[in-house]
């Protein structure tokens, strides 16, 4: 969808009321129409309407619609492309509204101040990233939690990213005016309009901001620069077309702000230490822990050549090639086949080796050049358990549902053998 390519058609059914107010929270329609949906949502559309449907990036208004005694929610509101009719879906039945009835609209008046910060911040913020820089936004997108933009680049750095945030707070800062403007396609392109929607239409809706933005744009929005509040620049990552920004405006940045503070002083209480130094303390234990892991792996390894030692030792020998099964109830799926390796190191050496613990596990190893096939036993033998598994002729590995029935299995794999 053609980003912000909500225009100003007056030939519509619904009179759009938010076109020229996006302050009006509350107002009176006719009632044009009641259906039913597929889902049996009730369905309500009105000669006019200040709720704004989901499109150009933006999320639904919710609220309210009155008559008599029935108040009922407004779940969703969407539009008809092929009508330009506003589509009101109600929490409940909507019987209480019959065509040609007069009723009461009243608008979330929060979620509407929320959005308006959010769009009109999205507006600065791309503005920002093309005056400075020359990236154009392509596509914007309205969370519940944040917001996103799509540049047209490849790359956006640090510096950058910085930069246009300090140039879009600086123009919050500034308190510039924000016009709504309506002008023809022709005229729009000699005013300087920062993307003119390919869709032919006799007039275009614009958004000024005063001396930094001009764009067609179908939104609700701020009366002034100082409504948004703050642009927080959250993250960016690579995606199809180009980078893309996610960012929070008003309110909302605010509260992700202190969530990411409080997130901060807890983990700072755990490392004892203050919020910014908690990526060095971070860094800090990660390496402890890498040093740690090496550690406890040399130690296993020794452990586990200790283990193949005295096991191939008291293996039963028959046909020159000696047999060791052996079912671990405390060890891990790593520590049975490092000792599978350490055991076929040996001459002429079969291991049927199981596990216990939190994920059941079999290792069917062999000295090189043995006659078995492991990767088939195992196979036959996962095949049985109703479990997964594979691997090749000299090594391969499975899962199994307990630890008994792997202990079992173990078992039974060396009758069959030679």
């Amino acid at each position: 969808m053609w980003l912000d390519a909500q225009l100003w058609d007056n030939c519509g059914v619904t009179d759009r009321l938010y076109y020229t107010d996006s302050f009006l929270h509350e107002f009176d329609a006719r009632v044009v129409a009641v259906a039913t949906d597929a889902s049996g949502r009730s369905r309500v559309t009105l000669d006019r309407s200040a709720f704004y449907p989901t499109s150009g990036g933006q999320v639904f208004d919710t609220g309210w619609l009155e008559i008599a005694n029935a108040r009922l929610p407004i779940s969703e509101v969407t539009e008809d492309e092929q009508t330009n009719e506003v589509l009101h879906f109600l929490e409940g039945d909507g019987s209480p509204f019959q065509p040609g009835a007069t009723v009461r609209d009243v608008i979330d008046a929060v979620r509407r101040r929320d959005h308006m910060q959010q769009h009109s911040g999205q507006h600065v913020l791309s503005a920002a990233f093309e005056k400075l820089y020359n990236f154009a936004t392509v596509s914007f997108h309205m969370g519940d939690d944040s917001c996103t933009i799509d540049l047209a680049t490849d790359s956006v750095s640090a510096k950058q990213l910085q930069a246009a945030e300090r140039l879009a707070n600086e123009v919050i800062a500034e308190d510039r005016t924000v016009e709504i403007r309506f002008a023809t396609p022709d005229e729009a392109r000699t005013m300087g309009v920062r993307k003119i929607p390919p869709a032919e239409r006799e007039k275009l809706r614009l958004i000024d901001i005063q001396d930094f933005d001009l764009n067609a744009c179908g939104g609700t929005h701020v009366g002034s620069t100082g409504q948004i509040g703050c642009i927080l620049v959250r993250k960016t990552e690579k995606v199809k077309q180009g980078v893309r920004v996610e960012f929070a405006c008003g309110l909302r940045a605010v509260a992700i702000a202190r969530h990411d503070f409080e997130s901060l002083t807890d983990a700072a209480a755990l490392f004892s230490t203050h919020i910014w130094e908690v990526p060095q303390q971070i860094r800090k234990s990660q390496d402890e822990i890498k040093s740690a892991q090496k550690t406890q792996h040399k130690l296993l390894e020794e452990v586990a050549e200790l283990q193949a030692e005295g096991l191939a030792q008291a293996a039963p020998e028959r046909h020159g090639q000696k047999l060791v099964v052996q079912y671990f109830a405390d060890r891990d799926l790593g520590f049975i086949k490092m000792l599978a390796q350490k055991l076929t190191k040996k001459d002429q050496v079969v291991a049927l080796l199981a596990c216990g613990g939190a994920q059941p596990s079999l290792v069917f190893a062999q000295t090189p050049g043995m006659p078995h096939d492991m990767g088939a036993l195992m196979k036959q033998t996962v095949q049985a358990l109703g479990t997964r598994g594979g691997g090749n002729r000299d090594m391969a590995q499975g899962g199994a549902p307990d630890g008994d029935r792997a202990e079992s299995a173990i078992a039974e794999v060396a009758k069959k053998l030679p």
